[in-house]
């Protein structure tokens, strides 16, 4: 793998982290990136470690953690919180195991609802819609 240079500008940084430079600007307003310092007379210049932190925090982000959760995981990011890590993704785990239940739930109510529509005929309200008027 290619090692990226410690002087990219925000489009290369952005571009190397496969985002947009409003999601670079982004990160940095929510703290999650920090913001380099600007030279007199230049542009800010970003490295390696910028690059990697967007991966992480989009990688983290595709497990389903929050931008709260994924700064929280910034702050455990020194090796020595393993434990505190696992305790979020724990939590992470809980709360996606309840929204699979409850998507099963619903796909279920759905399904009934479908097959419903397909079985009424003439002038008997569609089953869907009458269920959704139902308090």
């Amino acid at each position: 793998m290619q090692r990226e240079p410690d002087w990219l500008t925000i489009g290369a940084v952005a571009k190397a982290a496969g985002v947009n430079v409003e999601t670079v600007r982004f990160y940095q307003r929510r703290a999650l990136l920090p913001e380099p310092d600007r030279p007199y007379g230049s542009i800010r210049r970003y490295g390696a470690a910028d690059v990697a932190r967007i991966r992480f925090v989009k990688a983290a982000q595709r497990l389903g953690f929050s931008l709260d959760e994924v700064a929280s995981l910034l702050r455990l990011d020194d090796g020595t919180h393993c434990d505190e890590a696992r305790e979020l993704a724990e939590a992470k785990l809980a709360d996606v195991r309840a929204r699979l239940k409850d998507l099963r739930r619903i796909e279920s109510a759905l399904a009934a609802l479908v097959r419903d529509c397909g079985t009424r005929r003439g002038t008997v309200s569609c089953p869907l819609i009458a269920s959704l008027h139902e308090p």
